[in-house]
């Protein structure tokens, strides 16, 4: 048996490659599907099926990509009307080389989730493992929140009885694998260990711990953030998404031309590190660091227009590109040839705004009453510990509560290291906001200054 994990930097997202003798399925293919033809190609497999565990919310789904390029049928969960490939049966069967793959209904995060069992028919009849989609965790299991808060209890009991009524009778030997590790929006406190079993997380599983009527109490008592991006990925993953035969890669553009397409609204997105978009910016460009694009890039980014790069290093290029491409942003026109330095160059108007240390912000706490703290950090983050007196709106939330903030006061916006924070300094400035800073080092510097922290 041949089993490789493809994981999806930034979305925490993983794919399976599963292969046996000459045929091979794959679970959940990531949009840039590329990899896992090659891997066929490498294996001298073919790639005779593709599964989906279910609507993916935080990321578009390769499945259509990849089967024209293999000529691979596509299942998925039947209490959901796709618009291509076909509805699954609870424990329907499908054989490749001497593997056997059980497809078991397991709802909960969503109607349609499916979870797929897999047998090695050369051993034992038995399953050896079991990929759980967004149904079980390690460490966690899926948030049940998509359809509401009037659904969550429905949803919430469902996913009980699927993982105490459906997974854990596979056996505690059983390994899982589910389509997401730490960091993900997909669940509240997932493992940073990526190999477990069902026993492991019968016995270790903090949500797993508890009887069914605080198993879904808890659940229901979750918050969790919903990015605006996830309409379009529903969208996408049940109509069938755009296909590309390649990575949209954009050409160079001088700041001449730079500037003629922002003219015609195209927006510039900022990949560089906080401190360096801090000290000079193109005026009403975003920060987004390079490594942030997945968690933020669909919080603030439209569809509709087009967007332009700016990049601390033209060989991050691919890389940007790619992340913006798996959250389903294909109009990428362009990036600025010799990044920031050939724009000043030009004598073109930059921005900044102020950077401030831990031990700055203290001081300046200390002597200013007009200050305003603003922390950008999700909701949960900021009740665990935050600084007194500050407010919190999460940055994804920031430009529908854009009113909140006074123009008239210095506003100082703080997140856990400083990226968030960028982002929040950036849609500030963008909104006409003079007096603007952001915490570098954000509340893990200021933990470590020894400063007050409070709690809700």
């Amino acid at each position: 048996m041949f089993l490789r994990k493809i994981k999806s930097e930034g979305l925490s997202h993983n794919s399976y490659f599963i292969g046996s003798e000459n045929e091979a399925v794959v679970i959940d293919p990531r949009r840039d599907c590329q990899v896992f033809v090659d891997m066929a190609e490498q294996e001298e497999m073919a790639i005779k099926a593709i599964f989906e565990t279910h609507r993916n919310e935080d990321y578009v789904i390769g499945s259509i990509a990849l089967a024209q390029r293999t000529g691979a049928e596509i299942y998925h969960g039947s209490k959901l009307d796709f618009k291509y490939g076909q509805p699954l049966e609870d424990g329907q069967e499908f054989f490749f080389g001497k593997l056997k793959l059980t497809a078991i209904e397991t709802p909960g995060h969503t109607d349609e989730s499916m979870s797929y069992a897999l047998a090695d028919l050369d051993t034992s009849k038995k399953p050896i493992m079991v990929f759980t989609g967004d149904t079980l965790f390690v460490g966690d299991v899926g948030r049940t929140d998509l359809y509401g808060p009037t659904e969550a209890p429905r949803l919430s009991a469902e996913l009980f009885d699927s993982i105490f009524n459906k997974l854990l009778p596979l056996g505690d030997e059983v390994i899982i694998y589910p389509a997401h590790g730490a960091g993900s929006v997909c669940g509240g406190d997932i493992s940073q260990r990526e190999e477990s079993t069902l026993g492991i997380e019968r016995t270790l599983n903090p949500v797993l711990q508890k009887k069914r009527e605080e198993f879904i109490e808890h659940k229901v008592s979750e918050h969790h953030s919903r990015p605006t991006y996830f309409l379009k990925m529903e969208q996408y993953n049940l109509e069938g998404p755009p296909v590309l035969n390649n990575l949209p890669i954009p050409g160079p553009l001088k700041p001449e031309s730079f500037l003629e397409q922002i003219k015609h609204g195209a927006i510039v997105v900022d990949t560089r590190r906080p401190p360096a978009f801090g000290g000079a910016h193109i005026k009403g460009s975003v920060s987004i660091w390079l490594e942030r694009i997945p968690s933020y890039a669909g919080w603030i980014l439209p569809y509709d227009k087009q967007i332009l790069l700016i990049l601390e290093d033209n060989n991050y290029l691919e890389n940007a590109v790619r992340l913006l491409y798996r959250l389903g942003y294909d109009k990428i026109t362009g990036y600025l040839v010799g990044g920031i330095e050939s724009w000043y160059k030009q004598s073109l108007p930059l921005e900044h705004f102020g950077l401030l240390s831990a031990h700055e912000l203290k001081k300046w706490l200390n002597q200013e009453d007009r200050l305003f703290l603003l922390d950008v950090r999700e909701e949960n983050d900021w009740e665990q510990g935050h600084i007194p007196g500050s407010v919190n709106i999460f940055s994804g939330y920031l430009k529908d509560r854009i009113k909140e903030l006074p123009k008239d006061r210095p506003i100082v916006v703080i997140c856990k290291v400083g990226n968030r924070a960028s982002l929040g300094a950036s849609i500030l400035r963008q909104a006409r906001f003079k007096q603007v800073y952001n915490v570098l080092g954000g509340i893990i510097a200021w933990k470590n200054a020894g400063y007050e922290i409070t709690k809700v």
